[in-house]
């Protein structure tokens, strides 16, 4: 039985299969399919010819545009027919023919994404990604399985990004780049291989952090990426030297943590 609030507008051309949960004021358009064990949160839109499956939650205020298939099954090879899911945030807005995928058993059965988001047309987030806030993905972005994103990162038209690659909050990746490694936090790459180029510094502005801090945090950069040892050692070694600067801090954690994946920088996987 469905569970359709009553001041909900459907469609009579869609179809809400039985056990779908919609909540108040939601929309939905022509032509769309909602499955049996969807959540549409209050005021959730579905403009038209939009496709949402599996075990999926479209958190409050999202609008899904046509052509998006939201909660399809994991593309990968070890994909079983055990129930995983996909949680989207409040806020989102979800642009012509993106595609998100559920979670696989074997990496905990969820991709989540959070709030504020803006994925443009075509872009794609596979099984267990992990997504936080204020994001936008360009037109044709690719994150492979098990991306983690930080909160407020810009992702360019056309990137592709490699399974299990870490980008940190508010890093810009720019367009067609190749993301094979992970990027700090406020880290700017671009091309092919991704290189490293500095740091996203007109976003460090844009959120309120100061000229000084902007300052600092190039000073620690400089050291990380030029000193005399490896990437993680340089880091480790200043350290110290910043415990009064949040950011720059932020940038030694994510160095420090463990992960699948190598660090991008000015110089990984340059030719010549």
């Amino acid at each position: 039985m469905n569970m359709i609030a009553a001041t909900a507008k459907i469609h009579p051309l869609s179809v809400i299969e039985d056990g779908a949960v919609i909540g108040d004021n939601v929309v939905v358009g022509p032509f769309c399919h909602v499955g049996p064990k969807v959540t549409l949160a209050d005021n959730v839109e579905l403009i038209s010819h939009v496709v949402v499956l599996g075990r999926t939650t479209v958190g409050k205020g999202s609008k899904i545009f046509p052509s998006a298939v939201i909660g399809g099954d994991s593309q990968s090879v070890h994909h079983s027919a055990v129930d995983t899911t996909l949680v989207i945030g409040e806020n989102c807005t979800i642009r012509e023919g993106v595609t998100m995928n559920t979670g696989t058993v074997e990496h905990g059965g969820a991709t989540v994404i959070g709030d504020n988001n803006l994925f443009l047309a075509y872009a794609h987030v596979a099984h267990d990604c992990r997504l936080g806030n204020n994001i936008i993905l360009s037109n044709n972005v690719m994150l492979a399985g098990h991306v983690t994103v930080g909160d407020r990162a810009i992702l360019g038209g056309g990137s592709a990004v490699h399974q299990f690659v870490r980008i940190g909050r508010q890093a810009f990746v720019g367009g067609l780049s190749a993301v094979a490694y992970d990027v700090i936090p406020y880290g700017m790459l671009n091309g092919n291989p991704g290189l490293l180029g500095g740091l996203n510094v007109v976003g460090m502005s844009r959120s309120g952090i100061e000229k000084p801090v902007i300052h600092t945090v190039r000073r620690a950069y400089k050291q990380i990426f030029e000193g005399p040892e490896s990437i993680r050692a340089n880091a480790a070694a200043i350290r110290g030297d910043y415990v009064d600067c949040p950011p720059a801090l932020e940038i030694l954690d994510f160095i420090a943590a463990e992960s699948d994946r190598a660090l991008s920088s000015p110089t990984r996987g340059s030719k010549g």
